[in-house]
């Protein structure tokens, strides 16, 4: 079992930038794949970013990259998103995800967060 806990969401101008963490208990977090959705309350939760277990291996969304940096740190057992010139359609509860194997595909992340709100004023 892997307990995901997200932070750093707050509201920001267009532009700006935040540093969403998610932290980890439970064993073993270092075997995970982790990855960063967000969801709206208009579209479905769509994937953001992905890092392998030992963070060597990276992948983003088209919309982000450039300006999106996942990574990890297995001693603290925290993933990190730091995210920069945020839009304002960036506005959504950004959930960290963790599960077997690195992707997009969001089925295959077995544990979630509650996930943190980022809201990006224009």
């Amino acid at each position: 079992q892997v307990q995901l806990v997200e932070s750093g969401g707050g509201l920001v101008q267009a532009g700006g930038s935040l540093r969403l963490s998610c932290a980890a208990s439970g064993r073993a977090f270092s075997s995970y794949a982790m990855g960063w959705f967000r969801q709206t309350s208009v579209k479905e939760r769509e994937f953001v970013a992905h890092i392998n277990w030992s963070g060597g291996s990276t992948n983003y969304a088209d919309s982000v990259k450039g300006r999106f940096t996942i990574s990890r740190d297995n001693a603290k057992n925290t993933v990190y998103l730091q995210i920069n010139s945020l839009k304002p359609e960036e506005t959504a509860v950004y959930y960290c995800a963790a599960g077997p194997k690195s992707s997009y595909f969001r089925p295959l992340y077995t544990y979630w967060g509650q996930g943190t709100q980022v809201t990006v004023s224009s």
